[in-house]
């Protein structure tokens, strides 16, 4: 046992005296020394006792910690083994998936292609469309210009020499003969209402005009007509140049300026028009803008069973020629139609421009 151990009391304890002075003293000194050996046995049994019990505590604590230690053990391999379970049932799942994905994978790859396939069919069609609209549109041209001449040789032609018939069957009537003369009187008229409509839908078929004078002198005559019938002012300025324009070119700009200003007749209610055309960069644009109601472009060009052919037939005979057409309607100012054709530089002549052409009713 270490002397750690021993009180401070039986350190400091005073040891006996090696001689004795007599047998008392040996005796007391004895007494002492039993006494000494009883207190340090009682002390060491105390140590020895609070040593058994932390001893028996750390055991306790130890088979406490080591119950704990198991049973974490065993929840940690149960857990374990409920992670195994999930993996494995994930990795089913993701395998699954994986599965699903590579054939969605596949279907998107077969549609990609059946897409791609059925666009370059779309475009091989509507270039085909294309080419037969325009063909179309070409025929229907030449077929307007024929008939326009067949109604003033084959019907004009006729009520003419039938109204100079007349005249002189009515200068050759007798005095007495004045109901003859009514009659003949009211024929003439006929025939005349007759050849003015003959006229006027020959025009609408195809102006002689265009063909014999060029654009500019067509849209003046077809302008000053609508103005004179409908009291409505037009304007016109334009590049003397666009008469170097082939025949087509010629014709599609006359039709888009026909149609539009039989849309602002009919729909726009407005009071004042301007056309004007001019020379730009490799082009001739014309410009035509009116004061009256506006509407919606896009749901007009886009409708489905859209009423408004006349404005997908402008765009087609633009795009026949490689141009471009473009129309802006706002609210409160009006509607402006601008088409544009190609123009081959030095064409026509530079820069000259007709005058102004202002027609009121």
């Amino acid at each position: 046992m270490s002397s750690d151990l021993l009180s401070p009391n039986l350190k400091n304890a005073p040891r006996p005296k090696a001689k004795a002075d007599g047998p008392t003293h040996a005796l007391r000194a004895m007494n002492e020394a039993l006494m000494l050996g009883a207190v340090r046995q009682h002390q060491l049994t105390a140590l020895a006792q609070s040593a058994n019990a932390r001893l028996q505590l750390e055991i306790s604590e130890r088979k406490q910690t080591e119950k704990s230690l198991h049973r974490a053990q065993a929840q940690l391999m149960d857990r374990a083994g409920q992670l195994e379970g999930l993996v494995a049932e994930r990795t089913n799942e993701l395998t699954v998936i994986n599965r699903r994905l590579e054939a969605s994978v596949d279907s998107i790859s077969k549609g990609k292609e059946e897409y791609r396939l059925l666009f370059l069919d779309s475009q091989t069609l509507q270039k085909k469309l294309s080419h037969l609209t325009r063909q179309i549109i070409t025929a229907q041209e030449e077929e307007r210009k024929e008939i326009s001449r067949e109604l003033h040789d084959e019907v004009v032609q006729p009520l003419v020499s039938i109204d100079l018939e007349l005249s002189a069957l009515g200068n050759r009537a007798t005095v007495n003969a004045p109901t003859l003369k009514r009659k003949i009187t009211r024929a003439k008229q006929l025939v005349r209402v007759s050849m003015t409509a003959v006229h006027r839908f020959a025009r609408e078929l195809r102006p002689t005009v265009l063909d014999d004078l060029g654009l500019i002198p067509a849209l003046q005559a077809h302008i000053k007509r609508l103005a004179e019938q409908k009291k409505i002012k037009i304007q016109l300025t334009a590049f003397d140049g666009v008469e170097a324009l082939s025949d087509a070119g010629r014709t599609v700009l006359f039709r888009v300026a026909q149609e539009a200003l039989t849309n602002v007749v009919r729909h726009a209610r407005a009071t004042r028009v301007t056309i004007g055309i001019r020379e730009t960069a490799g082009a001739i644009q014309m410009e035509i803008s009116d004061d009256g109601r506006s509407f919606s472009v896009e749901k007009t060009l886009f409708a489905k069973n859209s009423k408004h052919l006349g404005l997908i037939g402008m765009r087609e005979r633009i795009e026949m020629i490689g141009g471009s057409l473009a129309i802006e309607s706002t609210p409160g100012q009006g509607t402006t139609v601008r088409a544009e054709i190609p123009f081959a530089p030095g064409q026509g002549k530079e820069g000259a421009d007709a005058p102004s052409l202002p027609l009121a009713p």
